[in-house]
This record gives C-alpha cells, sequence and structure tokens, in this order.
C-alpha cells in the first residue's frame, strides 16, 4: 500500500471513533504495520472491526487486541477471515461469555501462525464455538446465564496446544473434556488449562505422528535446495472429512499438504518416517510441475483418465528416481504391492486394481507378476522412456491403448476393489486436465502454475522464536519471527585501510598471539595433501617406484592442535543509535564498531580459532533481521571483509531473538569452550514494547538458556548508563567501554583476556 499522509491517518483515526488513551498511544505504531500488510478495503475492514470492538462496553482491550494482532494473523491466513472472526466476536458478546473476547483476539496471531492456512483457521474457529456453546451453563432449562468455565483458558493455552497438536487432534482433545466435564465446572477449568492429569494424558494421546508445522522449514529448504521450487506449503486437516478423506495437491496459492503424518509400520519391520513421507510427497508433486503438461478431458471417459493419472504417475516417478536414484528405495516402500489375484472379476470392477498392478510392475523390476498383457505394457512404457523424458501426450496414449486391451464388462460394476490401489504419496493429478465445455467440474480446478527455470527463488522463511513475558512467568510461544540473510558486500579495501589505521596495536596484538598459539601440534603423516613433505615416507615411495613397484602416493604430512578447541560467535548490534557520532570525534560508533571488529577478527584468524560473525536489528517482533557476515568454516578474506565493510545501522534492538539464533548455530559447533560475544550500544528496545523491562527480562532468560547449553556469553557495551541494567542480563559477565574511541584497541584485548 502507498505511503498514507498525516490526513489520512488522522481521517482513520477519526473513522476509529474512540476515546480510549491506550489505544491512541499504540495507533501509529499498529497502522504502520497494517499499512505493510493489509490491502486498502482490508485496512478499511481492520478500522472498521475495531471501531465496532470498542462500542461494545467491554473497555480497550478487545480494541487493542484486534488492532495489535490482526495484521499479523492477516500476514498467515488472509485478511478475508476477518468476517469470520467478527462474526465469533458477536455470537460471545450475545451470550454470556463475552469477558473471552479479549483472549480470544489476544491469541489470534499464534494461532494462525501455527495454522498457516485459511481452512485450518476456520475449522479452529469452529472449535472455539463448539466448546463455547456445549459448556455454556443454564439454570432454567433453555436459558444459557453461566458462562463456559474452561474456555478463556483454552484460548489461552491455545498457542501451546497447536504446537503439540493437529487440528484434528485439538478438536478430539476438546471434544473429551466437554463430554466428561460439562457438569463440573472446576475440573473443566483443570481440564482446559493443562492441570489435570487427564486432560495431559488425552493430549499425550493425542500427540502423534509429525505436524507439518514442525517440519516445515526442512521442507522448505528440501524444496529450494534439491529441486529449486519456492512455493508455499499450506497444510490441510483430514480430521474434519469423514467420506472422503482429502489428497495432496498443488494450485496456485500453494502447495497442499495434510497437516500430520503417521509413521509407516511396513511389513517388514521398517518404519517410514512421516518426515520421509512428505518427501515423498513434494518430490512427486514437484515432478509433476516440471514435466506433466495438461490434456484435454472432454472427450474421455473417467477410465480412460483414471489410466493416464496412473501411467504419468508412473512416468514422473521415473523421472524424479532417475534425478535422484535414493528416493528409489523410499518410494518403492510407500507404493503398495497388490496381490495379482485379489479381485474377483466376477463380482468386482478390478480396473483399479490392473492398474496398480501395472503401476507397481513399472516401478519395481522383481514385481513378479505373471500376467503376459501386463509384462508386455511394462516393456512398452520402459521403452518409451529409454531414449528421454517422453511426454504426458506419449503416456496418456499409451494409457487408451491399455484400457482398449485389458477392458472387461465387469469394469462397469458399481463394487469397485480398493484394497492396495491407494498410493498415497501421490496428489490428486487435477493439475492434468483442462474442460473445453464450461461445467461444474472446471469451478473445481485452479489453473496450474508455471515455475519458470529462471525464477528467482525468495529468501529462507522466518524462524519463530518464544519471548518471556516476566509478568506471568511463561513463554509467549513463537512470538517473535526472525529472518536471517548473507550480509550484501561492499569494498573489501575498505577494512584493509582501517587495519593499516591501526598497524601499531596490530603489532602489539601479535606478540601476544604468538605467545596464545597453541604449541602442542600432533603430526599426521600419510597424507596425500599437506603442509609438508614426509621425508621417510617420500623415501621408500622413491625405492618402489625405481624397483618397478606402486609408490605409496601419500608422501606429505599435516598438523593439527591439540591444545586450544574454542568456538565464538560475535554479534553485533547494529541498531539506529550507531549511526550517532562519538564525543569529541568525527566518527560514528558504527564506523569505531567496524575497525573494532575487524582487528578482533584479524586477531581470531592469527589464533586459527573458528569464528562467525553475525548483525543484527529489529522491527517490531514480526521482523527481526540476522544477518550473516561470516561462518565458522569461511577464512578471514576479501568477501568477508566487503561484508564488514557494508554494514549498516538501523531500527531497534531486540536482543533475546538474536541470543537464541546465534546460540542454535554455536551450540552444534563440537568445541570445549564456546564464547558468544555480544556488541552493544544500548538496552533491548523495540517500538512495538512499551515496557522497558520486558526485553530486558527475555534477554536475561535467553542468557540463562544459552548458559544451559554450555554456551558462556559476555557482553560488551558502549553505553555509558549500562550499568543501571547490562548486569540484569548478563550478571557479571559484561564490560562497559565508557571511551568508545578505545574500542579498536580494548575489544581484542578482552577477548585474548576471556580465552587464555
Amino acid at each position: 500500500m502507498t505511503t498514507i499522509t498525516a490526513e489520512q491517518a488522522q481521517a482513520l483515526w477519526d473513522r476509529l471513533d474512540t476515546r480510549f488513551e491506550q489505544v491512541q498511544a499504540v495507533f501509529e505504531d499498529c497502522l504502520a504495520e497494517a499499512r505493510a500488510t493489509l490491502t486498502p478495503d482490508g485496512l478499511m475492514a481492520w478500522i472498521d472491526a475495531a471501531r465496532l470492538l470498542g462500542k461494545l462496553g467491554r473497555g480497550a482491550e478487545p480494541m487493542l487486541a484486534l488492532l495489535e494482532e490482526w495484521p499479523a494473523t492477516a500476514r498467515s491466513v488472509g485478511e478475508d477471515e476477518l468476517p469470520a472472526v467478527m462474526a465469533l466476536v458477536h455470537r460471545l458478546q450475545r451470550s454470556p461469555n463475552g469477558r473471552a473476547i479479549a483472549p480470544f483476539l489476544q491469541t489470534l496471531a499464534a494461532v494462525a501462525r501455527r495454522l498457516h492456512a485459511p481452512e485450518q483457521f476456520e475449522h479452529y474457529l469452529d472449535i472455539v464455538r463448539d466448546l463455547a456453546e456445549r459448556t455454556t451453563g443454564s439454570i432454567h432449562g433453555h436459558h444459557t446465564t453461566h458462562p463456559s468455565p474452561g474456555l478463556p483458558d483454552f484460548l489461552d493455552k491455545a498457542p501451546v496446544l497447536l504446537q503439540l497438536l493437529s487440528i484434528g487432534g485439538l478438536r478430539n482433545w476438546v471434544d473429551y473434556g466437554i463430554r466428561n466435564y460439562h457438569d463440573h465446572p472446576e475440573r473443566q477449568k483443570d481440564y482446559f488449562s493443562l492441570q489435570s492429569a487427564d486432560s495431559r494424558a488425552v493430549m499425550q494421546r493425542e500427540r502423534h505422528g509429525t505436524l507439518l508445522a514442525d517440519v516445515e522449514r526442512k521442507l522448505d529448504l528440501y524444496l529450494r535446495g534439491l529441486w529449486r521450487d519456492g512455493d508455499p506449503l499450506v497444510p490441510y486437516s483430514t480430521a474434519f472429512h469423514e467420506l472422503r478423506k482429502p489428497v495432496p495437491y498443488f494450485d496456485k496459492l500453494g502447495i497442499r499438504l495434510p497437516d500430520v503424518l503417521d509413521d509407516r509400520v511396513l511389513a517388514d519391520g521398517r518404519v517410514i518416517s512421516g518426515l520421509d513421507r512428505y518427501r515423498a510427497i513434494l518430490a512427486h508433486m514437484v515432478g509433476h510441475r516440471r514435466w506433466s503438461s495438461p490434456q484435454i478431458a472432454d472427450n474421455w471417459s473417467p477410465f480412460q483418465r483414471m489410466a493416464v493419472e496412473f501411467l504419468e504417475d508412473c512416468r514422473i516417478d521415473t523421472l524424479v528416481m532417475r534425478e535422484y536414484p535414493g528416493l528409489r528405495c523410499l518410494i518403492l516402500a510407500l507404493h503398495p504391492k497388490p496381490d495379482e489375484g485379489a479381485c474377483d472379476e466376477a463380482t468386482t470392477a478390478c480396473l483399479r486394481h490392473r492398474l496398480a498392478l501395472l503401476s507397481r510392475a513399472i516401478l519395481d523390476p522383481q514385481h513378479g507378476y505373471r500376467n503376459p498383457v501386463l509384462n508386455d505394457f511394462v516393456q512398452r512404457f520402459h521403452a518409451l522412456m529409454q531414449d528421454g523424458e517422453a511426454s504426458t501426450n506419449e503416456v496418456a496414449r499409451l494409457a487408451i491403448e491399455y484400457v482398449a486391451r485389458t477392458r472387461r464388462q465387469s469394469d462397469q460394476f458399481a463394487n469397485v476393489h480398493f484394497d492396495d490401489t491407494e498410493v498415497d504419496y501421490r496428489d490428486d493429478n487435477r493439475h492434468l486436465w483442462r474442460f473445453i465445455e464450461e461445467g461444474d467440474e472446471e469451478e473445481a480446478f485452479d489453473e496450474r502454475r508455471t515455475l519458470e527455470p529462471d525464477e528467482e527463488l525468495k529468501g529462507l522463511p522466518p524462524r519463530h522464536y518464544p519471548e518471556w513475558d516476566y509478568h506471568s512467568q511463561s513463554f509467549r510461544p513463537d512470538w517473535v519471527s526472525l529472518y536471517e540473510a548473507l550480509h550484501p558486500q561492499g569494498q573489501a579495501s575498505a577494512i584493509d585501510t582501517l587495519l593499516d589505521k591501526h598497524a601499531g596495536t596490530a603489532k602489539r596484538l601479535a606478540r601476544i598471539l604468538d605467545l596464545l598459539k597453541p604449541q602442542d601440534k600432533v603430526r599426521i603423516r600419510f597424507q596425500e595433501e599437506g603442509s609438508e613433505l614426509d621425508l621417510d615416507v617420500a623415501i621408500r615411495s622413491l625405492i618402489d617406484f625405481k624397483g618397478g613397484a606402486q609408490p605409496d602416493p601419500r608422501i606429505n604430512m599435516s598438523h593439527r592442535t591439540a591444545g586450544r578447541d574454542i568456538a565464538v560467535t560475535l554479534l553485533l548490534d547494529l541498531s539506529e543509535s550507531l549511526n550517532e557520532k562519538v564525543k569529541g570525534s568525527e566518527q560514528t560508533i558504527l564506523e569505531l564498531s567496524q575497525e573494532a571488529v575487524s582487528l578482533l577478527a584479524w586477531a581470531i584468524d592469527r589464533l586459527g580459532d573458528p569464528l562467525a560473525i553475525a548483525g543484527f536489528h529489529s522491527n517490531t517482533r514480526h521482523d527481526v533481521r540476522y544477518q550473516h557476515i561470516k561462518g565458522f568454516s569461511e577464512p578471514w578474506n576479501d568477501e568477508v571483509k566487503g561484508r564488514l565493510a557494508a554494514m549498516e545501522a538501523g531500527f531497534s534492538t531486540r536482543m533475546g531473538a538474536a541470543l537464541r539464533h546465534a546460540g542454535h548455530y554455536l551450540g552444534k559447533r563440537r568445541a570445549d569452550k564456546k564464547l558468544l560475544l555480544v556488541l552493544t550500544d544500548g538496552q533491548p528496545a523495540d517500538i512495538d514494547v512499551l515496557d522497558e523491562r520486558a526485553l530486558i527480562e527475555d534477554a536475561h532468560q535467553a542468557v540463562n538458556e544459552l548458559d544451559r547449553e554450555g554456551i558462556f556469553t559476555y557482553c560488551i557495551s558502549l553505553d555509558p548508563k549500562a550499568d543501571e541494567y547490562v548486569s540484569d542480563i548478563f550478571g557479571r559477565h559484561y564490560t562497559v567501554i565508557d571511551h568508545v574511541e578505545r574500542l579498536p584497541e580494548k575489544l581484542p584485548a578482552l577477548f585474548i583476556a576471556l580465552t587464555k
């Protein structure tokens, strides 16, 4: 949306029509976030909905909750869900459950981020509505006069529950609580607040399989890395469809996958994990997106279309296994192996059974089927694929021939054989068909989305981190969205100039570093490539060569250090305040930080310790940016210097999420000592947090989490007033540098003192 002028912002405030001071204090921030997320119509609908909430007579809380939570909710499930949310709010307002409106709205964003899809979100609204209606009490039999005892507790715990359960599992858990504690208000509260043993036991019973929300990041990287496909993954639930279970599919909105998949136990005892099942589904669908072309369906019978789908699926699986042979075992394990004589053609339609047999025989050379027609078409299929990828048209012609060759009168029977014919890692093939004549079928299919070969993939999906609420002494789940990226590059020569400027300091450091370097080197012999020639082995190889024997090529040796084992991450606060000039100097704090970090990186490189450098800043909890400047495995070279030279400062300092993310990478290093150095010039703060203590307490909690993981955290603060708060975060593990201009010499010296 275009930028809103002051007059337009005032018009929106007038449209909101409220005098709540709490709302006025945050309206500008909420409007800025909404402007970046909502369409103009969605923005007006948001304002109108908030105005209605302000007229309910329930104070400022419902209006504040919607203003703050709806933009993030709309980002996850779409702004079209606002009418459904407001319909539920009106239903709660007309019942004794009006006090539950604020808790319902306050958890919307966390719930929506977990569910991620409009259909899932609507199922959640149905669950809330059902719980409210079935547990609202009655005295006279027909007037509901007592509010639901468990509804507020359920709404408070909903984000946590959805971290553990699928939406179907949540429905079953809620239904159990309603049925068993409908007439016991206190037990109902204990159940829905997860206080009772019964509640936790039922939750564990419903907690099964692999949740898509838990592995979405892995699958997204799998799609991008192996298949160069970046469409969003959209979950759907199989728990709300009794007659026909949904099947994976893709459309213009993304790739649709079940929200949970159980592990598959095979007949031979092997277990296929839910994650591997997701990978097989994605590989098959991406294969269709890459190699399939749509067919005109109007003149083909349902039997012919079914045959085309089976054989086109076989072509896609063949090409997928050709691209990545390691997928063969997974695909064959998930594909059913029907018994050749399982279908009685005298009483049952067996076309699906025959096509499943053909599909298995095409993919499995050891199928063991003896039907001559089946084996003939297996050979014809492989001959078609032998010279290349073939095409959907060619496979379709082969499928039509197979149907004509194997047609039976019993194929018209209503009783269809389904056992061992459903290949559940395959999608529903809606993308294969186009209809010329308008009809009901056409409305059911979305246009096929074609992935261009040179299409630029978007950045990595966000990582969600909890944030500590010191008032309730609990975590807000998935509260912060952190986006990581590789820092852009600048001119590496600028860093070389800075190092030349501090040549005197570098010489003094070099003498100290030579004393710190480990002297206990371990020689590694018999290396084809190494730092030195191993004379004994080289002479023996020369004798073998002159004697006519095969010489040993491993004539080099190298060394490794056995004394110093430390990994270091330097985390830089890149907030807006770094652009301020140092008192009495023309340099900014950012420029001095660049000099100090350059000297430190040079010093650590001379020591040989693994070092990672990253910077962070934030623009509300929805946009914490984490930029990689140097990785552990990267040498101190021009590429790293270029990133360091391009550092820019902006926005705010949400430190807790950055600490957790840096600890995520540092914790995976194998080292005796893991040191996380934080260089900052101010206290944790962000524009969407009014309580000054909130982010300080969260950063302190993050430091405690890292400490439990064996990561030593130390802060170097450039804020003269840091003594007022820095000890609350880092305890005694901090240093305040009052004279910022001395940072370039102080920072490397401090590191040396910490790692002696």
